[in-house]
């Protein structure tokens, strides 16, 4: 009995210990795991994060995806603490955001190109525009531009030498169609194909309006673009440990196989 006594004891001296060296690991993995809040809009960029929230979980970083309606809100909600990261827009804009208001955000990582494309309900092709029609463009600095080039590249127009990424309306050179070019918030361009006779709409809102973004445009960027989106934080997040797992989960192979097979060309891998 007093054998038994003692076996017992120590298994319960055991199991106590293990128990405590149980709940040690739990708490150091509870004290370990960060969530943080990345803002996003809707459509591939919310997609491509929802994949990449449980490998991000499994290293021990817990995403919270924020869904904007527009590209003006996520970099005031970054710049203001309400959000860790945001993932949705290209090096130009965000250095055109930073310029413009100061916000001293910086990008960590690239992410994936959206190739701009011209949709339209009324053509099928750009040689089709009628002098005085209208296209619509994104109405802000850096995918106004964009647009703006690719209507050049295409022959519909000339900008003057020197307008570079921020071309506006105003660096028109030559017009020989006399096309009336609207500025149009980029959420707001699909819907604007009953009323244009084309409009320059970026992927994510194409997709988002179930458009095809490989079978649709009448015209579309070369894959080789310059506006490749980023993850963006605050300067002082740059080098947290948090910010580089995040990146180390979105350059997961996984993360580069399920957008190739997703997207089907749709959108093109920056990393």
């Amino acid at each position: 009995m007093r054998i038994l006594k003692t076996l017992g004891g120590a298994a319960a001296i055991l199991g106590l210990v293990a128990a405590g060296a149980a709940y040690t690991l739990v708490a150091a993995g509870a004290a370990q795991a960060e969530e943080i809040k990345i803002g996003v809009t809707p459509g591939p960029h919310a997609q491509i994060l929802e994949q990449v929230k449980p490998i991000a979980a499994a290293k021990g970083l817990d995403i919270d995806i924020i869904e904007f309606s527009d590209y003006v809100v996520p970099n005031q909600a970054l710049a203001a603490g309400d959000i860790q990261a945001n993932s949705f827009q290209h090096q130009p804009y965000l250095d055109n955001q930073n310029a413009d208001r100061g916000y001293g955000l910086v990008s960590i990582a690239k992410t994936v190109v959206f190739p701009l494309g011209i949709y339209s309900k009324k053509i099928k092709s750009l040689a089709e525009l009628k002098d005085g029609d209208s296209v619509a463009i994104p109405n802000d600095p850096t995918n106004g531009g964009r647009a703006l080039l690719l209507l050049q590249a295409q022959g519909v127009l000339k900008l003057r030498e020197g307008a570079g990424l921020k071309a506006t309306p105003l660096d028109i050179a030559e017009n020989p169609r006399n096309l009336r070019i609207i500025e149009l918030d980029a959420a707001q361009l699909p819907r604007s194909l009953d009323d244009t006779a084309a409009s320059a709409v970026n992927t994510n809102y194409a997709v988002e309006a179930g458009l095809d973004p490989v079978k649709d445009p009448i015209a579309r960027e070369a894959a080789e673009s310059p506006y490749a989106n980023v993850i963006a934080v605050r300067k002082v997040d740059a080098d947290a440990a948090w910010a580089k797992t995040l990146v180390e989960a979105y350059h997961d192979q996984k993360i580069k196989d399920w957008i190739n097979e997703q997207y089907k060309g749709a959108l093109v891998v920056a990393w």
